[in-house]
C-alpha cells in the first residue's frame, strides 16, 4: 500500500504578510518606529519653515527695497502647496508613496537653495513656487504613509505625536527664525534646510520599503489642472480684500466665476476618467462629507484664529509683542495634552466622533467667553486659562478628521482622501483669515469714536501704539477689542456649525467600516 504526500505552497501572505492587502507596510518595530522619526524630522522641517519665514519677512522685503512683494512671499507658497495637495495624494496611491516622498522633500530642498541664493525679491517668490511644490506634498504624504505603517487604532497614538511635532515647530519657529536672521542674515534659515533634507532622503531611501500599488497608473491630468484652478481661485478670493481692496471687487468677482467654472469642469472630468485625482465616489460616504465639514471649522478656529489672537492680545488688549508671545505658550500646551491625551484614548477605544464633537464645542464656547468676559481689566491668569482651554479644544479633535477619513476611504484612495481632508484644513483656514480680516478693516472703519492726534488707527503697529500717551493707548485698545469681538463670535458660530456636522456622525471605531 502506498501512500502519497501533497505539498501545497503557502500563499504570497502568509509568506510575506506585511505584503497582505490590510497589514502593515513593515513588522519590524524598530524599524517602524525609525522611520516615523524620519518623518517627523521632515514634518518639522516643513513647519518649522512656514513660521521661520514669517518672522524674517521685514528684513527680507528691507534689504530688497520692494515693499509690493511682502505678502506674496507667503502668499505664492500657500497658493502653490494648496494647488498640489490632492495630487500628490493621488501620485502615492497610483505609484507607491516611498518614491513620492522622497521627491517632494528632494524639490523642497531644492527651493529652498533656490529662496537661499535669491538676488531680488522676484526670483525669490519664483524660489518659493519652487518649495512649495515640493512642501505642498510633505505633509499629506507623511500622513498617507503612517496610515500604512500603522494599524487605525495604533495609528491614532502616532498621529497624535505627529500634532505634537507640528506645534512644536509652530510654537519655536517664530524665536528661531528672528535668532537666526540676527546672527547669520535670512538666508540661513532657507540654507538649514539642507542637511535636515538630505538625512531624511537619504533615510527613507534606506528604511522605507517600497509597495508597489495593485493597479495600473493613470494619471488624471486634465482633473488635477482643473482641481488646481479651483483651490487657486479660492485662495486667491480670499486674499483678494488684499490684493483688490474688497471681497466683492470686480476682480474678486472674476475669480469666483473662473473658480466656479473650473468646478463644474472638474465634476463632468472626474465622472468620466478611469482615475480621478478625487475619487467623487468618496464624496457619497456620510462619515467623510461630515468630516470634510469638521475640518473645516477647525482650520477656521485654530490656524485662522492664530494671528487674531495676535491682534488681540496686543492691539486690543495692549500687550508688548514679547509679552504676547508668551500667551502663546498655554495655547500651544493646551494642544499638545489635548492632542496626545485623545490619541491615546482614541488607540485604546477606537472610537473618534465624540472627541469630534468635544473638540469643535469646546473651542466655539471659549471663543464665546473670550468675546464677553475679556477686556483691559481682565486677570491675565484669566486670559492664559482662556488660551490653554482653546488649545485642548483644537488638540483633542485635531487627529480626528485624518483618522475618521482614512478610516472610511476605500483602501486604493486613501492618499487622495488624506490630501483632501488635509485641504480642507487649510482651504478653512484662508477662507477664516480673510473673513476675519474684512471683519476687522470694517469694524475700525466704522468705529463710532475717534481717536484725537490718530490718523487711521490701522496703521499704527503695537509698537507705535505703545509709544503713545496713556488715554489715547486704551481708546485704540478699546476700538480694537470692538472690532475684535464679531471676529471671536464669527468663528464661534463656525466652530457649532462645525460641531453639529461632527453629532450627525456615525459612532464609528477605528478599525470598522
Amino acid at each position: 500500500m502506498t501512500t502519497s504526500t501533497s505539498t501545497t505552497t503557502p500563499a504570497p501572505e502568509a509568506q510575506h504578510p506585511e505584503k497582505s492587502p490590510g497589514a502593515p507596510l513593515t513588522l519590524d518595530k524598530k524599524r517602524r518606529l525609525t522611520i516615523f522619526l524620519i518623518l517627523m524630522t521632515a514634518a518639522f522641517m516643513s513647519m518649522m519653515d512656514v513660521q521661520i519665514v514669517a518672522t524674517a519677512l521685514p528684513t527680507i522685503v528691507g534689504e530688497f527695497g520692494d515693499i509690493s512683494g511682502f505678502s506674496w512671499i507667503a502668499s505664492a507658497y500657500l497658493l502653490t502647496s494648496s494647488a498640489v495637495m490632492p495630487l500628490y495624494g493621488k501620485l502615492g496611491d497610483l505609484f507607491g508613496r516611498k518614491y513620492v516622498i522622497i521627491t517632494v522633500v528632494g524639490l523642497f530642498v531644492i527651493g529652498s537653495l533656490a529662496c537661499a541664493t535669491a538676488v531680488s525679491i522676484n526670483t525669490l517668490i519664483a524660489a518659493r513656487v519652487l518649495q512649495a511644490i515640493g512642501g505642498g506634498g510633505i505633509m499629506v504624504t507623511i500622513f498617507a504613509i503612517n496610515a500604512d505603517l500603522f494599524e487605525p487604532r495604533e495609528r491614532a497614538k502616532y498621529q497624535s505625536y505627529s500634532s505634537l511635532v507640528l506645534m512644536t515647530a509652530g510654537a519655536a519657529g517664530p524665536t528661531l527664525g528672528g535668532l537666526m536672521t540676527d546672527l547669520f542674515g535670512w538666508r540661513s534659515i532657507f540654507l538649514i534646510n539642507l542637511p535636515i533634507g538630505i538625512v531624511v532622503i537619504a533615510g527613507l531611501a534606506l528604511l522605507l520599503p517600497y509597495k508597489r500599488p495593485e493597479r495600473k497608473p493613470k494619471v488624471d491630468y486634465v482633473g488635477a489642472v482643473l482641481l488646481a484652478g479651483v483651490i487657486c481661485s479660492l485662495v486667491l478670493w480670499a486674499d483678494s480684500a488684499t490684493l483688490f481692496g474688497s471681497l466683492l471687487a470686480p476682480q474678486s468677482l472674476l475669480i469666483v466665476l473662473i473658480g466656479v467654472t473650473c468646478a463644474l469642469a472638474w465634476v463632468y472630468v472626474e465622472k468620466r476618467v478611469e482615475e480621478p485625482v478625487i475619487p467623487l465616489r468618496l464624496f457619497k460616504d456620510q462619515t467623510i462629507s461630515l468630516l470634510l465639514i469638521v475640518t473645516l471649522a477647525s482650520g477656521c478656529m485654530g490656524i485662522g484664529m492664530a494671528n487674531y489672537y495676535a491682534l488681540f492680545l496686543q492691539s486690543g488688549l495692549g500687550m508688548t509683542p514679547s509679552i504676547a508671545g508668551l500667551f502663546f505658550i498655554p495655547l500651544t500646551t493646551g494642544i499638545a495634552v489635548g492632542s496626545v491625551s485623545a490619541g491615546r484614548i482614541m488607540s485604546r477605544t477606537g472610537g473618534y466622533k465624540y472627541f469630534a464633537v468635544a473638540s469643535t464645542a469646546t473651542t466655539a464656547c471659549v471663543l464665546i467667553a473670550v468675546s464677553l468676559i475679556v477686556d483691559q481689566t481682565t486677570s491675565l491668569a484669566i486670559v492664559a486659562v482662556l488660551l490653554f482651554l482653546h488649545g485642548i479644544g483644537t488638540g483633542i479633535g485635531q487627529q480626528v478628521p485624518i483618522l475618521g477619513v482614512q478610516n472610511a476611504a476605500p483602501r486604493q484612495d486613501i492618499g487622495s482622501a488624506t490630501g483632501m481632508t488635509t485641504l480642507s484644513r487649510i482651504g478653512g483656514a484662508s477662507i477664516g483669515i480673510s473673513i476675519y480680516g474684512a471683519i476687522v478693516s470694517y469694524m475700525i472703519s466704522h468705529a463710532p469714536q475717534t481717536v484725537p492726534g490718530v490718523g487711521e488707527i490701522e496703521t499704527l503697529t503695537p509698537s507705535e501704539i505703545v509709544k503713545l500717551p496713556v488715554d489715547v493707548q486704551h481708546a485704540i485698545n478699546d476700538i480694537y477689542l470692538m472690532a475684535c469681538n464679531p471676529v471671536l463670535l464669527t468663528a464661534a458660530g463656525i466652530g457649532l456649525t462645525g460641531c453639529v456636522a461632527a453629532l450627525f456622525l456615525e459612532n464609528r471605531r477605528l478599525g470598522s467600516k
